[in-house]
């Protein structure tokens, strides 16, 4: 009996497309296949194989490396994998041991900038079969699968900016390397300023259009391409989609702009303030509505009786401003991300809510009849880990349902307010985070202690390196 066979890891669904995708594989030119899985900081990694060896991995999936899951974002073992006990507890990942990957044929494409590849999502079991507690796609699962006990589907869809520049040097000699490496020269696309302006749309039509060739060949659901505020800055919009599909669509959309771009002779980067003149901070704003499974109706809509919100929505929106501080670890789990959390930035610093109007946390969108309606959470940033990022909604806006909590009034002064601040800092987020039950309940003390350790690692890391700041402050002074 195989693997998958054993300890019953595929549904119905997968199993028809398994079959579907190994026809379509055996009729194809294809002459490999990427497996991929999320890491903990929504990074695609796995392998590859050669087509001969894709029917091996649909009955016993294939074997990697568990030390990926201890790394930090330069790629650093930042939790001991030799040790006789690290802080994680499990046996299963002592010495790097392998880690099996689990394709989902449901994922399965033809990458159109690369047609000799195909292309799987994997999720990550121990040899016995369990889950990895830190696999975040298993996370976002399980909350997905909690809501939809409750009677309800999560929708979502992204609205996601990132910079878009000219490679000008990719920086590949030796001496460039290292953890981390020294990032690319790069020079503007636009010079900014000019926001949604059909001028600077036309220069970057040739790469957009690359862009979006590719994105709709790969089956996402784009909307809309836009000339955002800042030098070089874009942004692009996709339609709602339900469940754990977004979190899917956006590590893949991420993976291809970045891929697609430097095959053009252009670098993508969805840092949120990356060091460049004049820029201006990106965010992914993430919109979310609840389905009623037993109706199909959109239950964010409100009654026609001059409500903002319907009840449910109402009680959504205080779950999601009660657990925002702890789930900024989640939103924003760069060092860089909260740099955006600047008052009139047209991004939030507080924890409010407010009937659209740009400048809060929660926006909402939501009218009599509306079947769009919708709430706009606009204090992600666009590295976050799809799964943990849309997770975290899940599990907040639970919270809110089941304890009925009221989220105060609209606000339309979104910067001047008795509402909390969000955290102005990573490490003050990783503080309310230890601190939040709910967070805790829904994800497990192993994950919430194991994440935390993680990026408490990069903060001090981060502290001992002498800034270009306080050079400038300190060095000639004193």
């Amino acid at each position: 009996m195989s693997f998958i066979q054993k300890f019953d890891l595929w549904s119905a669904e997968q199993q028809q497309a398994a079959r579907e995708v190994a026809a379509r594989i055996s009729e194809s030119e294809l002459a490999t296949v990427r497996y991929s899985f999320p890491d903990q900081h929504g990074i695609l990694r796995g392998k590859t194989l050669v087509r001969d060896a894709v029917s091996g991995t649909f009955r016993n999936g294939l074997s990697i490396a568990s030390s990926l899951l201890m790394k930090d974002t330069a790629h650093r073992t930042v939790i001991s994998v030799f040790s006789q006990s690290n802080s994680t507890g499990l046996s299963e990942m002592r010495g790097s041991a392998d880690m099996i990957m689990v394709p989902d044929p449901t994922t399965f494409r033809v990458l159109p900038w690369a047609p000799h590849s195909g292309w799987m999502l994997c999720d990550l079991y121990f040899r016995d079969g369990r889950p990895v507690p830190f696999a975040t796609r298993h996370l976002c699962r399980d909350a997905m699968e909690a809501l939809s006990a409750r009677g309800y589907d999560f929708i979502s869809g992204l609205e996601v900016e990132f910079h878009l520049t000219r490679l000008e040097d990719p920086r590949l000699a030796p001496s460039d390397a290292g953890q981390p490496a020294v990032p690319p020269t790069v020079s503007l696309a636009h010079r900014g300023y000019n926001y949604l302006t059909e001028l600077n749309y036309d220069q970057l039509d040739p790469i957009l259009d690359i862009l979006r060739e590719n994105i709709q060949e790969l089956g996402l659901d784009l909307a809309s391409l836009e000339i955002e505020f800042g030098p070089s800055q874009v942004e692009m919009v996709f339609n709602a989609g339900k469940g754990m599909r977004t979190a899917d669509d956006m590590v893949l959309f991420r993976s291809a702009v970045k891929q697609v771009c430097r095959r053009h002779g252009y670098h993508a980067s969805f840092m949120c303030r990356p060091q460049l003149p004049e820029v201006m901070s990106s965010g992914w704003h993430l919109h979310q509505s609840l389905n009623d499974r037993a109706s199909g109706a959109n239950a964010f809509i409100p009654p026609a009786d001059g409500s903002s919100l319907s009840d449910l929505a109402r009680h959504w929106v205080g779950g999601l401003l009660e657990n925002a501080g702890a789930a900024a670890v989640f939103s924003t789990p760069t060092i860089n991300g909260y740099k955006r959390y600047r008052p009139f930035s047209l991004a939030p610093d507080r924890a409010a809510w407010g009937v659209d109007n740009r400048g809060v946390m929660l926006r909402a969108l939501c009218a009599p009849g509306d079947r769009a309606s919708r709430i706009e959470n606009r204090v992600g940033e666009p590295a976050a880990n799809p799964y943990l990022y849309i997770a975290s909604q899940v599990v907040a806006g639970m919270h809110g349902l089941a304890q009925r909590t009221e989220p105060g009034p609209a606000t339309e002064t979104p910067y001047d307010n008795q509402c909390p601040l969000l955290p102005q800092t990573l490490s003050a987020a990783l503080d309310a985070l230890e601190r939040n039950a709910v967070f805790r309940e829904a994800f497990g003390d192993l994950f919430i202690k194991y994440l935390i350790e993680i990026k408490r690692s990069e903060i001090r890391r981060y502290e001992l390196e002498v800034s270009e700041w306080e050079q400038r402050e300190y060095f000639d002074m004193f």
